[in-house]
């Protein structure tokens, strides 16, 4: 079997990306209603309420590059828009880097998904306590990282699946 071409990989890794993504927030809202949380799927998806000094990593991240690229200040009404904004395009920009690495072997396997899951998670952990965002990892309990492995292995496992079938089902040369 042939290798896909560079833009079908960057395609459906984007496609595959948005699939995870997808799957990361429904693992993740799932977990947020079985420890109590109150909020509608739409509500929280869409981070209704948040403001930045409440903000997780990804709103951050979004609000220091709009900051500092544009040189404006954003307002606190524009946090859940950065929020979702960073995050689903972290997690398609994912899929697309995915997308070419699988989109290179003879067959992408499902199972590729766990060591990529496990690379985006901890590159999390560099990359953010450089920035001041997240502690050093070593600040952190064993269940906090677990419950954070966890979202990122199944983003992985998703995008890896969604992948495989996206590349399966592309036409033959």
């Amino acid at each position: 079997m042939s290798n896909l071409t560079p833009i079908g990989a960057v395609v459906r890794g984007a496609i595959a990306g948005v699939v995870g993504t997808a799957a990361m927030d429904a693992f993740l809202f799932a977990r947020y209603r079985h420890d109590g949380g109150k909020s509608k799927l739409t509500a929280w998806e869409l981070s209704e309420g948040l403001s930045w000094k409440d903000a997780p990593a990804p709103a951050q991240v979004g609000k220091r590059l709009t900051e500092g690229l544009f040189e404006v200040e954003l307002p606190d009404k524009r946090a859940p828009l950065v929020n979702n904004v960073t995050h689903w395009g972290y997690g398609i920009l994912g899929g697309v880097q995915y997308g070419i690495v699988a989109g290179s072997l003879r067959r992408p396997r499902v199972l590729y998904g766990l060591p990529f899951g496990a690379t985006v998670w901890g590159g999390s952990y560099v990359v953010l306590p450089a920035a001041k965002l997240y502690e050093p990892i070593w600040k952190y309990d064993v269940k906090t990282l677990a419950k954070d492995l966890s979202a990122h292995l199944v983003y992985g496992l998703t995008t890896a699946a969604a992948m495989r079938l996206l590349w399966a089902g592309r036409r033959a040369p």
